[in-house]
């Protein structure tokens, strides 16, 4: 069983279908593991992917220049807190 949000599990399941991802499900995703790198491996083009996904889905939008895109992008859960914020 996940230990996912209803929110969490909404927003991975947008970050696997966003990137189509084949070796893990949204239910994998760990909320607090790191998004890129060693934890889920993103890249800075997934990056880009994933930010015309939750700007389609949720209106957000996410841009490279903001100072706090980094942040943003740190893991699953705080990924999910700014978009529960700003929509």
């Amino acid at each position: 069983m996940s230990d996912l949000s209803v929110k969490e599990l909404e927003v991975a399941r947008l970050i696997v279908d966003s990137l189509n991802l084949e070796d893990v499900t949204a239910e994998e995703i760990e909320p607090d593991a790191p998004l890129f790198r060693d934890g889920l491996g993103l890249d800075s083009i997934d990056a880009l992917e994933l930010s015309l996904g939750i700007k389609q889905k949720y209106g957000i939008q996410l841009r490279a220049e903001d100072e706090n895109v980094n942040q943003i992008f740190t893991s699953l859960s705080t990924l999910t807190k700014h978009i529960q914020k700003n929509s």
